[in-house]
C-alpha cells in the first residue's frame, strides 16, 4: 500500500498530509473537510477538483493534521500539504503545471512571517511618539 507524506506551512501553522490509496475521503484534524465553513471548504476543495479534472477518478484518502497559527493560516497550510501530496502520489507533470498555472501557492509555500518586535517598542514598526513642547 502506497503512503505519501507531505507538509505545508503558512505563517505559524504547520500541516502534515498523509495520502493513502482509498475512496476519496479527506479528513482535516479528524473531521471531514466538508464540515468546515464555506470558504475554507472551497479553498481545500480546489486542489481536489483540479486533480479530478486531470487524473479522472480520485482513488486516495487524505488525512491532514494541522497545528499552530490561526484558522485561515491552518487552511492555507493544509491546502499546500494536500496539493503537494496529490502531485507526489500521481507523479503527473501535467498536474503540477496546472496547479502552478492556477495558483502558485498550491505548491510553493508563502515564506512571509511576522516581523520581530524592536527593543523598547510596542510593535515591529511603530515608534514612540514624542511631542517637542
Amino acid at each position: 500500500m502506497d503512503r505519501i507524506m507531505a507538509s505545508g506551512k503558512r505563517k505559524a501553522a504547520v500541516a502534515r498530509a498523509v495520502l493513502t490509496e482509498g475512496t476519496g475521503k479527506v479528513l482535516i484534524n479528524k473531521k471531514d473537510y466538508r464540515t468546515l465553513q464555506l470558504f475554507d471548504k472551497l479553498k481545500l476543495s480546489e486542489p481536489l477538483k483540479i486533480a479530478e479534472k486531470i487524473l479522472g477518478k480520485i482513488n486516495f484518502d487524505v488525512t491532514i493534521s494541522v497545528r499552530g497559527g490561526g484558522e485561515k493560516g491552518q487552511i492555507e497550510a493544509a491546502r499546500l500539504a494536500l496539493a503537494k501530496a496529490i502531485v507526489d502520489f500521481s507523479k503527473s507533470e501535467k498536474l503540477r503545471e496546472t496547479f502552478m498555472a492556477y495558483d502558485r501557492n498550491l505548491l510553493i509555500a508563502d515564506v512571509r512571517r511576522k516581523e520581530a518586535y524592536k527593543p523598547g517598542d510596542s510593535k515591529a514598526r511603530s515608534k514612540r511618539q514624542s511631542s517637542k513642547r
